[in-house]
């Protein structure tokens, strides 16, 4: 990390996380990023549902809710950048405050309940990146909706062109009933719909599945039935968590999800009994907890193609996508003789 941007993040811990968090959307839009090209090599390059990554170090969904930094971030070292998530019709999302930091725990809680500004005007954003790379979006549904099942399939039909993956976030805390989605059944429903709008695309795009770590052997067997049925195209592992085990933080206790480092266990746990019991059926995505290369390469010795990060920028700045991409590099190496 540069020593601007130590004095920088010095700052923003000064103030609320979420003002925070938009002065960092700020600076990117401002082109404060130092870099051009993320990190790659032969063995950086990665293969994710026939996407071609430069390197497997992702931006998971949730930073750039509503597209406003793409290019920056295409430039900041990630191989690939999700946005939203995005809703049909732009919400507020829950009261404020709703993110907090537990430094000590190098750990958040957010409970925004996807506030964004809409498909109508996130599509356009999408449109007109230009910054080469890979860019997907998270597709959400409205709280207040009566068929979240059809809103997913919506978000797709309308932002599905301009992006190169959509992802399907039946997992997040913060809707209410929204993880009910994730029985055999109602899951099926959700994700042949979004198949189904998918296959109607000018150009179909792969399509993914975010799933929460809060999970028991039965709910597991019931999503892969679910994701093998209806052919999805990799799965995310996992969302973050409503466990508080082992926190030392004053806002523990805060409602909402918690990711960050605390999360690196239990996700990753999470992760290994996904690719067991799949052996390799479906690509699988590791988030939650990574915030160095060693923590990414655990993630794809448990069985991930490509990983992604969120909460460690909080603690390790911007640069910390291309500084773990460099180190991975560098630890996936052969070993010399």
């Amino acid at each position: 990390m540069r020593l601007a941007e130590q004095i920088g993040l010095k700052l923003l811990h000064q103030i609320d996380p979420e003002r925070a968090h938009g002065l960092a959307i700020r600076a990117l839009q401002m082109g404060l990023t130092p870099y051009t090209t993320p990190p790659s090599s032969e063995r950086l390059k990665t293969n994710l549902a026939g996407l071609e990554l430069p390197n497997p170090i992702g931006l998971a969904a949730g930073f750039d809710k509503n597209a406003t930094a793409i290019d920056p971030l295409l430039r900041s070292g990630f191989g690939f950048v999700e946005v939203g998530a995005v809703t049909p019709r732009p919400q507020p999302g829950n009261p404020k405050p709703r993110l907090f930091r537990l430094t000590e725990d190098r750990a958040v809680i957010n409970r925004f309940g996807f506030n964004n500004d809409g498909m109508e005007a996130v599509a356009p954003r999408l449109a007109a990146r230009s910054a080469p790379g890979i860019v997907g979006i998270n597709l959400g549904a409205n709280k207040d909706s009566t068929d979240k099942a059809k809103d997913f399939a919506q978000v797709l039909k309308h932002c599905g062109p301009h992006v190169d993956f959509a992802t399907v976030n039946v997992s997040s805390p913060n809707t209410e009933r929204l993880r009910d989605l994730q029985g055999k059944d109602a899951l099926t429903a959700v994700l042949a719909g979004v198949m189904e709008t998918n296959a109607g695309l000018k150009t179909p795009i792969p399509i993914f599945l975010k799933v929460a770590p809060d999970l028991d052997g039965n709910q597991i067997d019931e999503i892969i039935e679910a994701a093998t049925e209806t052919r999805i195209h990799s799965i995310f592992a996992t969302n973050t968590t409503l466990s508080r085990q082992g926190l030392k933080s004053a806002d523990a206790n805060q409602a909402g999800g918690l990711s960050g480092a605390p999360l690196m266990g239990p996700s990753t746990k999470i992760l290994k009994e996904f690719a067991d019991r799949l052996g390799g059926q479906i690509p699988l995505v590791g988030v939650g907890g990574v915030s160095s290369a060693k923590d990414a390469k655990r993630k794809l010795d448990a069985g991930a193609t490509a990983v992604q990060l969120y909460s460690a920028l909080v603690y390790g700045g911007i640069s910390l996508a291309r500084d773990i991409a460099i180190e991975l590099d560098r630890l996936i190496a052969p070993a010399k003789p």
